[in-house]
């Protein structure tokens, strides 16, 4: 790394460890974050950026060198999986020339991949669970896995002769598969790795590194689905509770090991259902927050930093999300106003957002200026606050308004 992009990387590092520590700092930092944006101003569909490896890094580059962003989160790992699916007949979704037009963002299919009466055999053993039941319903190239018998029931000669079913041609094919997903990924994952190195070269620090789930999003997003979950928390309510409590110690222990790892500290998590109009307080304080918690301090014990992505508007939850140590922590906030946010949680957690995504696709460069000098000017003072969009940067942002938001934090000061 050359003297100067050396300094950059410091300058930028520097900037948002005194955010999340809730410190004063030269001036605002913005981060850089997407799902497809790239795509767009690179001229590719979503479809290429899902696929072409090469081109999501020349497009990145650009992007980059041009905006200047204190950060940036890889776009490999969030979007660049497409391959990665086709090779396990991924069912969980649609994407950009597999059920969606090659213009379109992937779509998340909310359907039941658990039922409600198999809470029982996945507490009895999560991981037997999870091979011969979940995997099979949502690749369909893993089906082969339900053949296979309990681990745990095999002994002795038991064990040896249960070897049988490895050489299942079923099973064989499913092994297969997985393989070959599994090299894909370690492809591009290499190459998302190669491509961070040589941004740090630049001086451009990464925003993020290793993801989570909250426990509840968890069964919500991957199990049960919408309707599903909803119901549990009036038929299943301590299955519900019990499931996830043991769901959080697997998602800790992943994301502390792949944090260990991460040049980054930041764990990303985003937040699907604990929003104002999905339950109620009482609902959230018994159902979401108490796993949720427990996650966030294993986290901050774990010497990392959560990320939370809050999705929707969580006004009614800011006096109990506050409960965590100070200054450990970013909570991303989408449509909750960051003015009162930051009454509240000033003085425990780092802010980041909310610039709208109507804003960033409708409006001119002249209005997002104006709305991000406020941000700075109320929500930056004293620290403790990170320029972005409110999910990021929208598929459809104009880019002279990206370009109006990246600008801001080098205008203005709180």
């Amino acid at each position: 790394m050359g003297g100067d992009a050396a300094a950059r990387f410091a300058e930028r590092s520097r900037r948002l460890m005194d955010a999340v520590e809730l410190r004063e700092s030269d001036r605002v930092p913005a981060i850089f974050y997407t799902m497809f944006w790239h795509a767009r101003f690179g001229g590719m569909s979503c479809r290429d950026a899902m696929y072409d490896y090469d081109r999501v890094d020349a497009v990145m580059r650009r992007i980059l060198e041009e905006f200047q962003p204190d950060a940036y989160a890889l776009p490999h790992p969030m979007t660049a999986f497409g391959a990665i699916m086709e090779r396990m007949d991924y069912r969980q979704m649609q994407w950009p020339g597999h059920g969606t037009d090659e213009n379109v963002s992937f779509q998340y299919l909310d359907r039941e991949y658990m039922k409600a009466e198999e809470y029982d055999e996945y507490l009895f053993d999560p991981t037997g669970f999870y091979l011969s039941k979940y995997l099979p319903r949502v690749a369909g190239r893993l089906e082969g896995l339900s053949r296979l018998s309990d681990l745990p029931g095999q002994y002795y000669m038991g064990l040896v002769l249960g070897m049988r079913h490895y050489a299942d041609a079923r099973v064989l094919a499913a092994f297969g598969a997985m393989r070959e997903a599994g090299e894909e990924a370690r492809r591009m994952l290499g190459h998302a790795l190669a491509f961070a190195k040589e941004m740090e070269q630049r001086g451009f620090p990464q925003a993020q590194g290793a993801a989570a789930n909250a426990p509840f999003d968890y069964f919500g997003d991957n199990f049960r689905g919408s309707k599903g979950i909803l119901l549990d928390m009036y038929r299943k309510k301590n299955e519900l509770l019990a499931a996830m409590d043991k769901a959080g110690v697997f998602i800790l222990r992943q994301a502390l090991a792949a944090g260990s790892r991460s040049p980054s500290r930041v764990v990303f998590i985003p937040i699907h259902w604990a929003f104002d109009g999905f339950m109620s307080l009482a609902q959230f304080k018994t159902f979401f927050w108490p796993s949720f918690r427990r996650l966030l301090i294993g986290l901050i014990d774990g010497g990392l930093i959560p990320l939370v992505l809050w999705e929707g508007d969580c006004s009614s939850r800011l006096e109990v999300i506050g409960d965590i140590p100070a200054g450990k922590a970013v909570y991303w906030f989408e449509r909750t106003d960051l003015v009162r946010a930051k009454e509240v949680l000033g003085g425990t957690v780092c802010l980041r957002g909310n610039v709208p995504a109507s804003m960033l696709t409708t409006g001119t460069p002249g209005e997002v200026d104006a709305f991000c000098r406020a941000l700075i000017e109320r929500v930056g003072k004293g620290g403790g606050f990170i320029l972005d969009g409110a999910i990021g940067i929208p598929d459809e942002a104009k880019t002279e308004n990206v370009r109006a938001m990246f600008e801001s934090v080098r205008k203005y000061q709180p």
